[in-house]
């Protein structure tokens, strides 16, 4: 069989967009968020009309969007994340990261796994895609209660401890970690990244102009991903570093307030649909696929479960609600997605494990959703007083919102950059 050209590759790609775009809309009242669509229409397309190997060559403008996210993310790590609840907030970020080690033995006893693949689902078991949590909250209009400040300020910072998990599990087990950089490059990409970050430390205090044209935007991007990807670092985290450095060269610049949320907005559905087509059906009929996915299922929700210890007497007295919290934070949403993808790229995981991963993804996000539904059906709302004008929406194209109240004002990017999480 002939393989399809690179415009009716576009062309398929670009009408299964618009039939999970058309369903998405139907089913948004059902709390089932569009990333699940998507991954459904890629799957339906996978398996039939059009096989993944038939996008490889384009899989790079797709991994773009996802670049643009990590990238805005790095732009939000800055010190006043913590100028609200710092303690909370850390406890609450240590507790997502530390509790899903506990499924370590059973991974590695129970499936045999090799710590690279145990520490890998542990990663994604660890993500939290809090984006799709903070549009139903703006949704809802509770973006403004007590619940919903803290989970912004959450947002940001929840993911890097799982970024972490993912480069030591591509730089023990990758296939291609072994036969490219392996340690020394791992070293010379930090040492890149330490040198990078002097550099531009001295550049800003001897007045050099700050960068702000989008050609120097995404030269610092791609390059930054690059050097992270060849290092065996990550992409990921390439470009999350791309976006700190950006961050201390111009922390003023208002150019990216288009070009970010244009390249997710634009390629990140198509990356949805990407990791669909990577599941295969003859994955879905192994037992150990259900199996795994029931044991990470059980991990993810007990996991999220555990952080609700990290919301105190103090806490609650001030109006932040523990469920809320804990059905918030249940979502793996995007970094789930993004993770797996990253390890079986690499070799740290089968196709089997991919689908596993997929599916503990897909119910924690549909399930999380639906249940944080229902509990601010139930709850009342109890804005803080220092809550000002409403937020119309959060888009999942990381669209930044200039009306948050003054206590997460200084981080009003870090909305935009979860919604698209």
């Amino acid at each position: 069989m002939q393989s399809p050209t690179v415009l009716t590759t576009l062309l398929i790609l670009l009408v299964g967009l618009a039939l999970a775009r058309l369903s998405a809309g139907r089913l948004a009242s059902w709390a089932v968020p569009a990333i699940v669509v998507e991954l459904l229409i890629g799957f339906v397309l996978g398996n039939s009309v059009l096989p993944f190997d038939a996008i490889k060559p384009l899989s790079g403008l797709t991994e773009l969007g996802v670049l643009a996210l990590f990238f805005q993310v790095g732009l939000e790590v800055r010190g006043d994340l913590l100028l609200s609840r710092r303690g909370t907030i850390l406890r609450l970020v240590a507790l997502s990261c530390l509790a899903p080690l506990l499924g370590y033995w059973p991974l590695t006893l129970g499936f045999g796994m090799a710590p690279a693949t145990a520490l890998l689902c542990l990663a994604c078991v660890a993500a939290t895609g809090t984006g799709v949590t903070l549009q139903l909250l703006a949704q809802r209009g509770a973006m403004h209660t007590p619940t919903g400040r803290l989970l912004v300020g959450v947002s940001v910072l929840d993911d890097l401890p799982a970024i972490g998990l993912l480069s030591l599990s591509v730089a023990l087990g990758g296939s291609n970690w072994n036969r490219g950089p392996g340690w020394p490059g791992m070293l010379l990409g930090l040492g890149a990244a330490a040198a990078s970050l002097v550099v531009a430390s001295l550049w800003r205090q001897r007045g050099g102009p700050a960068p702000n044209s989008p050609l120097t935007v995404l030269t610092l991007l791609i390059g930054s991903a690059w050097m992270g990807e060849v290092s065996g670092l990550t992409s990921l985290l390439g470009a999350l570093w791309g976006g700190v450095l950006f961050n201390r060269l111009n922390p003023e610049s208002e150019q990216l307030a288009g070009l970010l949320p244009m390249l997710s907005g634009v390629f990140l559905p198509l990356y949805f649909i990407s990791v669909g087509m990577r599941i295969q059906v003859s994955t879905l009929l192994e037992s150990q696929a259900w199996g795994l996915a029931l044991l990470l299922l059980a991990l993810a929700v007990v996991s999220k479960l555990l952080c609700g210890l990290g919301v105190s007497a103090n806490d609650r007295r001030a109006g932040i609600d523990r469920w809320q919290v804990i059905y918030g934070l249940m979502p793996r949403g995007l970094p789930g997605l993004v993770f797996a993808s990253t390890a079986l790229a690499a070799g740290v995981i089968n196709g089997v494990h991919f689908s596993a991963l997929v599916l503990m993804v897909s119910c924690t996000t549909v399930a999380g959703l639906l249940l944080l539904e229902r509990r601010l059906q139930t709850q009342p709302r109890t804005p803080g007083p220092e809550a000002g004008g409403g937020l119309a929406g959060v888009e999942a194209s990381s669209k930044v919102c200039a009306d948050q109240p003054a206590e997460i004002k200084p981080k009003a990017g870090a909305a935009g950059v979860a919604a698209g999480l």
